[in-house]
C-alpha cells in the first residue's frame, strides 16, 4: 500500500519534466505546490492521456462514476496490479482512463520493537519520477463534476522489501508515454509493470512529524538523524 507520497518541486521543475503545462487557473485557485505530505483526498497534478501537455489537480482516492457517495475514496487510494483488470472499481478505469502521477518520494512504516519508524523512499537516477495511475469523473448529487485518481501497487523490490511488502508501480521514462497510449492491449501493459530496479532508488528514516496529515514541512523529507536513522542502501 502507498498511503503518502511527495511532490516538492516547482511549477516550472515539473513541467520541465514532462514537456507539460500547467492550467493558470488550476494553480491560481487550488496550488498544492510544494507537497512534503501529500496524502488520500488532496488535490495533485496528474497527465491523463486524453491531455498528455497538461498537467491537472486531481484528488487521490479514487470514485468510480457508479459510486453513491464520496466515501468509498479513501478505500481506493491504491490498486493492486496482479486484480486491477478484474475488480469492478478499477477494470474500466484502467482501459480507458489512464494516468501517470509525478512525485518525488513516498513514505512507508517500518515495524521496529512495537513501534512503526517512517521511512522516505525516492529514485536516484531522477528527481520527478511517475507512477501508474488510473483517473475517473464522478458527478456529485448536486451536478458538480469530480476528477480522482488512484496509484497501481506492486510487489516490492528488495529495497523497498526490507520497510514494506508493497511499493507504487513506478514507470521508467521510456515507459510513461507507453503507459497513456490508448492503442496498446491493457493486458500487455499491466504486465510491462515490474518493481523499479533497487541500485536506482534509496531509502531513510524521517522524523515522526510526518504522521501527522497537516505536517506539511520541508523537515518531513529531511533524513531523521539519530543512531538507528541510516539510510539504505543494498549496494553500499
Amino acid at each position: 500500500m502507498c498511503g503518502r507520497s511527495s511532490l516538492t518541486k516547482t511549477q516550472k521543475e515539473i513541467e520541465q519534466r514532462f514537456n507539460a503545462t500547467f492550467y493558470s487557473d488550476d494553480l491560481r485557485q487550488f496550488n498544492p505546490l510544494p507537497n512534503y505530505n501529500v496524502a488520500p483526498t488532496h488535490l495533485h497534478p496528474i497527465l491523463t492521456g486524453e491531455d498528455p501537455s497538461h498537467l491537472q489537480l486531481f484528488k487521490w482516492g479514487l470514485i468510480p462514476f457508479w459510486a453513491k457517495d464520496q466515501k468509498i475514496a479513501f478505500k481506493m487510494i491504491n490498486a493492486r496490479k496482479e486484480t486491477v483488470l478484474e475488480k469492478a472499481s478499477f477494470k474500466s478505469a484502467v482501459e480507458k482512463r489512464r494516468c501517470i502521477v509525478p512525485l518525488d518520494g513516498f513514505y512507508e512504516w517500518k515495524k521496529s520493537n512495537g513501534k512503526k519508524i517512517p521511512f522516505r523512499i525516492k529514485t536516484t537516477n531522477t528527481e520527478i519520477f511517475s507512477v501508474a495511475g488510473m483517473w475517473e469523473k464522478w458527478v456529485s448529487p448536486e451536478g458538480d463534476d469530480i476528477f480522482t485518481f488512484t496509484l497501481i501497487t506492486q510487489e516490492a523490490n528488495e529495497l523497498v522489501a526490507s520497510i514494506h511488502d508493497r511499493m507504487p508501480a513506478i514507470l521508467l521514462p521510456d515507459q510513461e508515454k507507453l503507459w497513456l497510449d490508448q492503442d496498446i492491449p491493457v493486458k500487455d501493459l499491466i504486465e510491462m509493470l515490474s518493481p523499479y530496479p533497487s541500485d536506482l532508488m534509496e531509502a531513510y528514516e524521517v522524523s515522526m512529524g510526518v504522521n501527522n496529515v497537516r505536517n506539511n514541512l520541508p523537515s518531513n523529507i529531511e533524513p531523521y538523524n539519530n543512531d538507528m536513522g541510516k539510510t539504505l542502501d543494498l549496494f553500499a
